[in-house]
């Protein structure tokens, strides 16, 4: 016969390894930012909208297009580089949109010039949490309405500075014969009127990856299932440029919004926003996204999942320098992130470095 006390401890150990594989069901999730019933609704009605205006446009209808680039900042704070944006755009507007979205609960500074008037209607937004998706795809939404003409957009937040000229990055963009590395030269339709035919949306799409199954677990084991199979999870990046097209399958997508949505039991592996975007393209559109993002992030020395941030001490023409250099594309057009008393020292050297091509 067995002891009691040899029972009670076997049953403890047994129910150690049970409770760890059962916690994510039965208890409560880490994550207590739930988005409100209203704004669902009012994003739903926006998203509606924007895909209905869209339906029967496409901004390669006419043989000499002019397209724009809309630039998406989404913050939380203060527009930090706002001055240095405002040297970076030119003052003629028929090339590029700007629309801010503004966490409500922080005092933001509404600059002059091109973003005066820019900011759109924003909601409470919280660090790794769906909310940051829901602030990407209004942003998203709003420019698609404003103007028909937006042919890309591009995401960025209020750390994000400009690594080359407008006219460098809007020409790369939308009409260079080598930025993309993955275009094929020989591609006789490659280009024309001066305008790229086949374009591609800038986005990484990571399939491997250390932690990717502690992230995709996040909300429980099955949470994402059926929808998105491991196989299909992707995490990456989620500051890009996407295409009109890939814009429109952002707002319209019901399917694997209801399950990033959920809340998560694993904080610490829970960034919804750099899930959704890449898993969602990944999944309905592969071959139409380059898999590499065109903002440069110095994940090298990390605190709390931040990336590296850039003191004043380090900026310098060797440091942009070094950061345009990129294995994929020509160059990284954009990085992230620089703390903001940057700004002084990033204005001095902007005219004879950062817009020097």
């Amino acid at each position: 016969m067995f002891s009691t006390s040899f029972v009670l401890s076997f049953f403890l150990l047994l129910s150690v390894p049970i409770l760890f594989l059962l916690a994510p069901h039965i208890l409560p999730p880490r994550q207590t930012f739930p988005i409100p019933a209203k704004d669902e609704f009012d994003d739903l009605l926006l998203f509606r909208r924007a895909a209905s205006d869209s339906h029967h446009y496409s901004h390669l209808s006419s043989p000499n297009p002019k397209l724009k680039i809309a630039f998406l900042f989404l913050t939380n704070s203060d527009l930090y580089f706002a001055p240095l944006w405002e040297r970076f755009f030119p003052s003629n507007r028929d090339l590029f949109n700007v629309y801010v979205h503004a966490d409500p609960s922080v005092n933001v500074t509404h600059p002059r010039g091109v973003f005066e008037n820019q900011f759109i209607s924003a909601k409470r937004t919280f660090r790794a949490s769906p909310t940051l998706i829901s602030a990407t795809r209004r942003l998203i939404a709003h420019a698609l309405i404003d103007d028909p003409a937006n042919a890309f957009f591009a995401v960025l937040s209020q750390y994000c500075i400009p690594l080359h000229s407008f006219h460098y990055v809007y020409d790369s963009i939308i009409s260079s014969r080598s930025f993309d590395s993955s275009t094929d030269d020989s591609d006789t339709g490659l280009t024309q009127y001066g305008v790229r035919i086949r374009y591609k949306s800038f986005v990484e799409i990571i399939s491997k990856e250390p932690r990717l199954w502690k992230r995709y677990i996040a909300r429980g084991r099955s949470a994402l299932l059926p929808e998105v199979p491991f196989t299909k999870f992707r995490v990456g990046s989620q500051f890009f440029v996407l295409t009109r097209r890939h814009a429109l399958m952002v707002i319209k997508d019901r399917a694997l919004w209801k399950k990033f949505k959920l809340p998560c039991y694993r904080a610490d592996e829970c960034y919804p926003e750099e899930h959704y975007f890449p898993t969602l393209l990944s999944m309905q559109d592969p071959d139409g996204c380059t898999h590499y993002t065109l903002t440069r992030v110095n994940w090298t020395s990390t605190t709390n999942g931040h990336p590296y941030t850039y003191s004043p001490a380090e900026v310098s023409p060797e440091l942009i320098h070094q950061l345009r250099k990129s294995n994929y594309s020509s160059s990284y057009l954009f990085a992230r992130k620089f703390s903001p008393d940057c700004l002084r020292p990033l204005l001095k050297m902007a005219d004879k470095v950062i817009f020097q091509d």
